[in-house]
């Protein structure tokens, strides 16, 4: 996204030689006394400012296209830093908070941006201009952040979506976008959030775990990281299962990282955000319809015309309605080790919910054929937990055994048992094997794969 456009408060598509252009400007906001940040309420205090980010925009739009692009943020610091400068009455304390304000507003998004350039948080909530919460190291925390106004907020909201071009107005009062660094948004406006426009940005991670880091820092344990390996390579199908927030993403990019080079793979998402690492990869994205109601692309319309396309393996970021169907078929028929995600609390849930999900798609199909397709398509469920403490497991790694009498059979290969809490309120547990053999491992060996049957507690 070229610095011209970041210069835009709206995500409405402008030409780069269009001198409609502009910061969003709010003359009428004030600072909100006792409840931003210091250096916030310091910038924003200052009457001249508006005055001051004019003044900057007015010079920046001046260049052309192509000197904006290449200007790096030190270039347009240094550039605010000397018209901040003209300014007598600001003290360097001051000028210092000003520049940093207006470069965040310019490059960035505001208020929130120191917030996202910490790696140490994962995810950003606002719940109005005034309250902004952060989680840390698996813990919610209000921060002394907010935005000048409603105003404030919802320009700087408009500008998360120019990205992707996605809209959001009354018409169309929640929006799902991600960031130009893959971060995923999601947005609610007011009337519908009733106090005041509400986003939630869950960052995008630079370095994507690795099962290996997922094994260190204890959300699985080597022997468990091992056999999915194994299952990867040997081609079975994967659904990862948890709840809002329970690293089901995290885990679904440490998977798709042992698929072999040599595939070729389509992955399918709502807003673009897996981090595979292969080179022949095509990545599709659905798209919501347009002011006209037009244009819409669904997943369950890609999930299709991904079969057309070749594929060795199907990646679905989400399964959530009808596309539950084409992704069981495209596993039953010739598909295999594809993997997807679902919102589920257990691994029996999770087979509900994609029986109420194929039912969603209008296939007239009686509910024990549903059954067999869901049986004969998930080889394995991977149940992902958020727990008490803020961190992340694997609770259960369950194979899909079959049908019987009617009912889809399963087994449990490894669960997560907690035991307690230790002094800092940190979850204890320990990962146990249940000595059981799956019923593919004979194929997972036919594919020349090492996998001592010392993993599952023989």
């Amino acid at each position: 996204m070229d610095l011209r456009s970041r210069l835009s408060g709206s995500n409405t598509a402008r030409s780069s030689t269009n001198p409609a252009v502009r910061l969003p400007r709010d003359d009428k906001a004030k600072p909100q006394d006792g409840k931003s940040s210091s250096s916030e309420a310091l910038a924003w205090a200052n009457p001249k400012l508006n005055a001051i980010k004019a003044k900057v925009q007015d010079v920046l739009l001046e260049r052309t296209q192509d000197s904006l692009d290449k200007m790096t943020r030190t270039e347009v610091a240094s550039l605010v830093r000397n018209i901040v400068a003209q300014e007598r009455d600001l003290t360097l304390t001051e000028q210092d908070t000003v520049v940093k304000t207006l470069v965040n507003e310019i490059l960035g998004y505001g208020p929130i941006q120191p917030l996202l350039d910490d790696p140490e948080v994962s995810e950003v909530m606002i719940n109005g201009p005034e309250r902004i919460y952060v989680e840390k190291a698996g813990r919610l925390q209000k921060v002394p952040v907010q935005f000048r106004s409603p105003e404030h907020l919802k320009a700087t909201l408009e500008k998360m979506l120019a990205f992707t071009g996605r809209r959001i107005d009354d018409a169309s009062p929640m929006v799902d976008s991600r960031l130009p660094d893959g971060s995923r948004v999601n947005a609610v406006i007011h009337p519908i959030a009733v106090n005041g426009d509400s986003i939630t940005i869950r960052k995008f991670s630079k370095d994507p775990f690795t099962m290996a880091q997922l094994a260190e820092i204890g959300t699985i344990s080597e022997g468990m990281a091992q056999f999915l390996e194994a299952a990867v390579l040997g081609r079975i199908n994967i659904i990862v299962s948890g709840g809002t927030g329970s690293g089901k993403t995290t885990t679904l990019n440490a998977l798709s990282a042992f698929i072999p080079g040599n595939e070729r793979i389509v992955t399918i998402e709502d807003a673009a955000e897996l981090q595979l690492q292969q080179e022949h990869k095509v990545t599709l994205e659905a798209r919501p319809p347009n002011v006209e109601g037009r244009g819409e692309i669904t997943i369950r319309s890609l999930v299709r015309n991904a079969l057309r396309m070749r594929p060795d393996r199907i990646i679905v970021g989400e399964v959530r309605g009808g596309e539950a169907l084409d992704m069981l078929q495209a596993m039953n028929t010739g598909h295999e080790g594809s993997l997807t995600t679902a919102h589920a609390n257990s691994p029996r849930d999770c087979l509900s919910r994609l029986e109420t999900m194929v039912l969603m798609a209008g296939a007239d199909l009686p509910l024990t054929a549903i059954r067999q397709q869901v049986s004969s398509a998930i080889d394995l469920i991977v149940q992902q937990a958020r727990m008490q403490d803020g961190s992340r497991r694997i609770v259960q790694i369950t194979e899909v055994v079959g049908m019987e009498s009617g009912t889809i059979t399963t087994q449990d290969l490894f669960v997560y048992q907690q035991t307690g809490l230790d002094e800092n309120g940190r979850v204890q547990g320990s990962f146990q094997p249940q000595g059981i053999r799956p019923h593919f491992y004979d194929k997972i060996i036919r594919y020349g794969i090492d996998l001592p049957l010392s993993i599952f507690g023989w």
